[in-house]
């Protein structure tokens, strides 16, 4: 058996240790705008929600309970604009990471068959695709790829890192090229609720997809617009087709969502008060931030939605987050994402207020 080094490429993030070190020592703390984790509290309905369910002796089941799919059908129409979706079109998922990592493998994907994604994006598409051992490729334009023996191509908007929001005709000229080569189209949407300069748009909503699910599907998370990150709550929406066999492959390999985090998606799915209380936390940071980073001597590219700001000052990644990090102030190299991310970093927005405050003190 292969070493794992030999399959997958080293943890990014470990490069970052010794700057870490050097913004921790900063007199008034470290501000880490690194990964983007909520810091914000769980919404008290969620919190009650996953108390009252806390006596869930049994197993869960993968699909989820009738409950939970209605809530994710429910929210989709409501806020999607997806038409006619029904419990045969969700699929519950432990944390949208895990999907991304082993889809791939799940879909019997190996060696000969391609995986393409974004040139710039977040490091596990490609995970996914060296852990099934499949081919793997990076594009600006996936409707200029070579087509043959494309099984699986990724979508992220809006996007990680770059903020970069795909718009409505451009998804809909995407998914028509996609159909057209029957190749299987995913798109990663986990930051669709967290539109600034741009409202985005889901593969899932008729104007871009004619009004049939055939051959996409979309993957959400309850991660950012719910400060659900420690619970793994995400979930599929799209083709029956598609989510019919990866249940009866995750029933297989007991990939199940918590009864309790179940329970607490239902409340979370329900309630749009408290994603909007979220957004405005959020849209005040990005506000205090840009404008430091903007008067520090930074370019802001994109941004338009999601938790990020990929900013640049023309120079090495690697040298501005030492620039950075000797102010007490941790950002994510840009080269973690691709190499055309190499001037560039990632800046997240998930900080408390304090804490943004002194970065902005100290910009």
């Amino acid at each position: 058996m292969s070493a794992v080094s030999d399959r997958l490429p080293a943890f990014p993030w470990d490069k970052l240790t010794p700057y870490k070190a050097t913004a921790a020592a900063h007199p008034d703390g470290i501000v880490d705008l690194s990964v983007g984790t909520p810091v914000d509290p769980v919404p008290e309905l969620i919190q009650k929600a996953l108390v009252a369910a806390a006596d869930s002796p049994g197993y869960p089941t993968v699909w989820g309970t009738p409950e939970l799919r209605d809530a994710i059908t429910g929210w989709a129409e409501r806020r999607l604009g997806a038409r006619d979706a029904t419990h045969r079109h969700v699929l519950p998922i432990v944390g949208s990471k895990e999907l991304v990592a082993w889809l791939p493998t799940q879909l019997g994907l190996g060696p000969g068959d391609r995986v393409a994604y974004p040139r710039l994006a977040y490091p596990t598409y490609e995970v996914g695709a060296r852990l099934a051992r499949a081919d793997h490729e990076a594009y600006d334009d996936p409707t200029e790829l070579d087509p043959e023996g494309l099984k699986l191509l990724w979508l992220n908007s809006p996007s990680n890192p770059t903020g970069k929001v795909l718009s409505k005709e451009e998804l809909t000229r995407i998914v028509a090229w996609a159909r057209s080569h029957d190749i299987l189209l995913f798109s990663d949407e986990c930051y669709l609720e967290l539109g600034w300069e741009a409202d985005p748009v889901s593969v899932l909503h008729p104007d871009v997809n004619g009004g049939s699910y055939d051959g996409i599907v979309s993957v959400h998370s309850l991660s950012k617009r719910s400060n659900l990150a420690g619970y793994r709550a995400a979930f599929l929406a799209g083709d029956p087709a598609v989510l019919g066999p990866l249940l009866e492959i995750r029933k297989h390999g007991g990939m199940m969502t918590s009864a309790p985090t179940q329970a607490a998606v239902v409340a979370a799915l329900g309630d749009d008060d408290h994603v909007r209380v979220q957004r405005e936390r959020y849209a005040s940071r990005r506000e205090l931030l840009r404008e430091a980073l903007v008067t520090h001597g930074f370019r802001i590219e994109h941004s338009e939605a999601s938790l990020y700001l990929w900013a640049t000052r023309g120079e090495s990644c690697w040298d501005t987050v030492d620039h950075l990090a000797k102010r007490g102030i941790l950002v994510a190299p840009g080269d973690f994402y691709g190499p055309a991310g190499a001037e560039f970093v990632r800046v997240a927005l998930t900080a408390t207020d304090e804490r943004v405050a002194a970065a902005v003190r100290r910009l």
